[in-house]
């Protein structure tokens, strides 16, 4: 296997393959994933789930293959906690909690992206009816997935 890649080689990588994307609220994508990177780093998250970060949505918005995953210049367990928060066409959110629990250094990147994802600014800006759905389905996530990492500063 090659030379595995270099943080700031995944980032530049998630910004080309999200390019163009944008959020609900139709900001840019990758400024979500900057985010979520950003949530692992300061919760304590290593090198390799940082890089999950930036990637954690690649496959499952299909801005990269699951064939490019599997043979991707990354560490196996990056690719593991990649591959484990890819939802998985009509999975129900129970099988995606206990396979996310059941993959070292996921849980804490999924976290940093409920964190992100459940940010009453980035909320605020979203249709109420949106926002209500939104905000019960990360809440319900994060009930499946269990007391996640305290980070002092954070509410």
């Amino acid at each position: 296997m090659p030379e595995t890649l270099t943080l700031a080689e995944v980032e530049a990588l998630a910004r080309a393959a999200h390019a163009g994307q944008t959020d609900k609220a139709g900001r840019p994508y990758a400024e979500h994933l900057a985010a979520v990177a950003e949530g692992v780093r300061v919760r304590g998250g290593d090198p390799e789930q940082i890089a999950a970060a930036w990637l954690h949505d690649s496959v499952e918005d299909a801005a990269l293959s699951e064939e490019w995953l599997a043979g991707a210049a990354l560490t196996a367990r990056t690719r593991a906690i990649v591959d484990a928060l890819t939802k998985r066409p009509g999975e129900a959110p129970e099988a995606y909690a206990r396979r996310i629990l059941a993959t070292p250094g996921a849980p804490l990147v999924k976290e940093a992206d409920l964190a992100h994802n459940a940010d009453p600014e980035r909320l605020a800006v979203l249709p109420g009816p949106t926002r209500k759905r939104l905000t019960e389905k990360y809440a319900h996530m994060r009930a499946l997935l269990g007391p996640g990492p305290v980070v002092s500063g954070e509410s």
